[in-house]
């Protein structure tokens, strides 16, 4: 799924794209913007999954800034461990001496800070503060699936930090009109500070749509936990009304993949998913190109790339409207919608597609249609572009 790695180069010398390996000569009439990402593009979960597109689109298109990549956490190598601080304390005191190299040799001009809730906002609190300490302008990029609830949560100095933060921003991007009313209105930021910039996937120009009467294909992606609605995936495809129809599925992702495995066992359906694990972009291509379905019944999103990734394979969606997602799905036009935790409805929804290519080939078109007019990267690239520039 990722599009590139981010590996460390010297902030003397930035690349267009910031594509690893490949550092080009600076453009000596502008400055660089640094990228701040956690894990990087390959290791940055749907952050780094994001930028990596919008790399690859500015370096293909050479839409005339320059980038670089900057891990603030470092791999995630052993989950649960404390041993994750050693890699993130390390990655974060080299993205400030980085940060600070950049400004003092005049080769960046503009820190893009992503930020998500609970570990990633106390990084970007130091990040932010050095930037500030520095002189660098920055902007805050929100990818959470409800950061004023993890604001909430923090205790009172932790929020004052976070707000002084924010409103130390020159701009503040989120993926969705409601997480902008509620930062707004929680961090008392004016509206023209905060920008909505949806999520966007590049065009695979899927060679075949396929919408067959055979069997029903159902694809999920993703991280297999809880917040996902992998649970109640499960159990929806091992409900009765499910049993006696033609379908098999796909759950792509890593997590929890052994007791989800259980869980299917239990409910007598093992030999109708398959859990393939993480999988490449090469892999989800295949696999959604093989799909007539995409599921995601989370409880909680910012906007899902696998979503958008949905779309643009022109799958029948069936989600949940958490987040941006009533932003992007038109019910019965482009996708359809269940309450989050429903198993009853989920196994409703699912049963509809399957009994009804028809019904499959009509919302999968909407869907194609709607990832065209509005998730395509191309466009995201050339909007973060001109929003860089502005700021520049």
């Amino acid at each position: 799924m990722l599009i590139n790695r981010s590996h460390w180069f010297p902030l003397s010398a930035f690349s267009r794209g910031s594509a690893p390996g490949n550092v080009l000569r600076r453009r000596k009439s502008k400055s660089a913007v640094i990228i701040f990402i956690p894990g990087g593009t390959e290791n940055g979960g749907g952050i780094g999954r994001q930028m990596g597109y919008f790399l690859q689109e500015q370096k293909n298109n050479d839409l005339g800034s320059a980038y670089a990549v900057v891990d603030t956490r470092g791999p995630r190598f052993i989950d649960g461990s404390f041993l994750h601080a050693i890699p993130a304390v390390f990655s974060l005191a080299l993205s400030v001496a980085r940060l600070a190299q950049a400004r003092m040799s005049g080769a960046a001009g503009l820190a893009h800070i992503n930020i998500a809730g609970r570990g990633s906002t106390v990084r970007k609190l130091v990040v932010a503060m050095a930037s500030r300490v520095v002189g660098m302008p920055y902007l805050l990029h929100v990818h959470d699936y409800n950061y004023a609830e993890d604001y909430n949560r923090r205790n009172v100095l932790t929020q004052a930090l976070v707000r002084r933060m924010f409103r130390g921003a020159v701009k503040t991007l989120v993926l969705g009109a409601s997480e902008r009313q509620a930062i707004s209105t929680r961090l008392g930021l004016a509206p023209d500070k905060i920008a909505v910039l949806h999520n966007a996937v590049p065009d695979p120009q899927p060679e075949n749509v396929r919408h067959s009467a055979g069997e029903c294909r159902i694809v999920f992606l993703g991280t297999l936990a809880e917040r996902k609605g992998v649970p109640e995936l499960i159990r929806a495809l091992g409900c009765p009304a499910l049993r006696g129809r033609r379908w098999r599925a796909t759950l792509a992702g890593d997590g929890r993949v052994e007791e989800f495995c259980r869980l299917a066992s239990e409910l007598g359906i093992a030999d109708r998913i398959e859990f393939p694990g993480w999988v490449d972009q090469a892999a989800t291509r295949a696999v959604c190109e093989a799909a007539d379905v995409l599921v995601l019944p989370s409880h909680a999103e910012g906007l899902a790339m696998s979503v958008l990734e949905g779309l643009s394979y022109g799958l029948a969606v069936i989600a949940t409207p958490v987040g941006a997602h009533s932003e992007v799905i038109e019910p019965e036009v482009s996708g359809l919608f269940v309450p989050p935790g429903n198993v009853e409805a989920l196994s409703l929804a699912l049963a509809r597609v399957i009994d009804d290519p028809l019904l499959r080939a009509r919302l999968g078109a909407g869907a194609r249609r709607r990832f065209l007019e509005s998730f395509n990267v191309r466009g995201y690239a050339e909007q973060l572009e001109k929003i860089h520039a502005s700021l520049m």
